[in-house]
C-alpha cells in the first residue's frame, strides 16, 4: 500500500500523487509499487526492499540520489491471546523532493504524524522529520517498556501462587522481548551518532534541543531495557531454584514416607514366608496376628518420631 502526504494549512492532508516536499508511505508495499519508487526518485531497489526484510540491521547508507536511514522499532504480535514484543526495520529515504518510509506494517510512530500527535511537522525539513520518526521510536519502547514491567509483575505474582511451566514461558517471552528492545535500541543509537556526521543530511540549528532529547530518550530506553532484562533474569532464577528446591523436598518426604512403611512390608514378608511356624515368634498365640501388627506399627511410630527429632521433614 502507498500513500502521499503534504502538509496544508498546517495540517497533514493526504493527496492524490506525489508533489514536491511530500511524504510518501509504503505500508507492505507490492513489487509493482516498489518498482515505481526506483524509477520515479532513482532510489535502488534492494534498498527499498530492505525494511521488508525482519532481520534487516539498523544503519544509514548513502547515494547520489539518497540517503536511507533505517532503523528497528517496536511492534505488538499476538499469538494465542497473548501479546508479544518484536521489533520491525523501519527505512526513511531522503530524496531530493520528498520522504518517504518503508515498513511491513502500520505502526504507532508514523499514525502519529497523520493524527496530528507531532507538532511543527513538515517533511520539507528532512532531518527534523528524521529526528521526531526516531523521538517517538524511543518514546514508543519506553512505553512498551512499561508494558512488559507490568505482565512481569503479574506473572510474577501467579508464580507465587503455582509452580506450572506456563508462567516461567511466560517470563522467558518477555525476556526474548528485552532482548530484541535492547539490541535494536543499540543499533538505533549507532544510527543515530551518524546521521548528523553525515553531511548529505541537512541540519537546522533550532533542532539541537529535539536531537538532544532524541539521545536522552533512546539511552533511558536502554537503560530501562537492561534494568528489566536484569530484573527478569533474577526473577526466572529464583523462580527456577523455587521449583527445584520444592522437587528436593517432595523427594526427601517421599524417601522418608518409604522408610518408615518399609519397617512393616519387612515384618510381614518374613511372617508370610512359607517356614514351619514352631519357629515364629508369637505363632502359637490366638493373639499373633495383632501382636505381629502392633509391633510393625510401634517400630514405623519409633522411626517417624527418629526423623522428626532430627528434624527430616522440615
Amino acid at each position: 500500500m502507498i500513500n502521499y502526504y503534504s502538509v496544508v494549512e498546517n495540517k497533514v492532508a493526504e493527496i492524490e500523487s506525489p508533489r514536491e516536499d511530500c511524504w510518501i508511505s509504503l505500508v507492505h508495499p507490492t513489487e509493482r509499487e516498489v518498482a515505481a519508487m526506483s524509477e520515479r526518485y532513482g532510489v535502488d531497489m534492494d534498498a527499498l526492499r530492505s525494511a521488508l526484510d525482519t532481520d534487516e540491521r539498523s544503519r544509514i547508507e548513502t547515494d547520489d540520489n539518497y540517503t536511507m536511514v533505517l532503523v528497528n522499532i517496536p511492534t505488538i504480535e499476538t499469538h494465542n491471546d497473548k501479546e508479544l514484543y518484536d521489533t520491525v526495520p523501519l527505512s526513511i529515504f531522503l530524496v531530493k523532493k520528498a520522504v518517504i518510509t518503508v515498513c511491513l506494517e502500520e505502526t504507532p510512530i508514523l499514525q502519529g504524524f497523520l493524527s496530528g500527535a507531532v507538532k511543527s511537522f513538515d517533511p520539507a525539513m528532512k532531518s527534523r522529520f528524521v529526528l521526531q520518526i526516531l523521538y517517538r521510536t524511543a518514546s514508543q519502547y519506553l512505553q512498551y517498556l512499561r508494558y512488559i514491567d507490568r505482565q512481569s509483575d503479574i506473572v510474577e505474582n501467579k508464580l507465587h501462587k503455582s509452580t506450572q511451566n506456563r508462567e516461567l514461558i511466560e517470563l522467558l517471552k518477555l525476556e526474548k522481548s528485552l532482548v530484541y528492545f535492547t539490541t535494536a535500541l543499540r543499533s538505533n543509537e549507532v544510527v543515530l551518532e551518524k546521521l548528523f556526521k553525515n553531511d548529505s543530511v541537512k541540519k537546522y540549528p533550532e533542532d539541537e534541543e529535539l536531537l538532544e532529547d532524541v539521545i536522552v530518550e533512546n539511552k533511558q530506553a536502554i537503560e530501562m531495557a537492561n534494568i528489566y532484562s536484569g530484573i527478569l533474569s533474577g526473577m526466572m532464577d529464583a523462580f527456577a531454584s523455587v521449583i527445584s528446591n520444592n522437587l528436593n523436598i517432595v523427594m526427601k518426604v517421599l524417601a522418608i514416607v518409604t522408610i518408615v512403611m518399609s519397617i512393616p512390608t519387612m515384618i510381614f514378608s518374613a511372617y508370610g514366608m512359607n517356614v514351619a511356624s514352631a519357629g515364629m515368634p508369637f505363632a502359637e498365640s490366638p493373639y499373633g496376628f495383632l501382636i505381629i501388627i502392633l509391633l510393625a506399627l510401634l517400630l514405623s511410630i519409633i522411626v517417624a518420631l527418629i526423623f522428626v527429632k532430627t528434624k527430616m521433614f522440615k
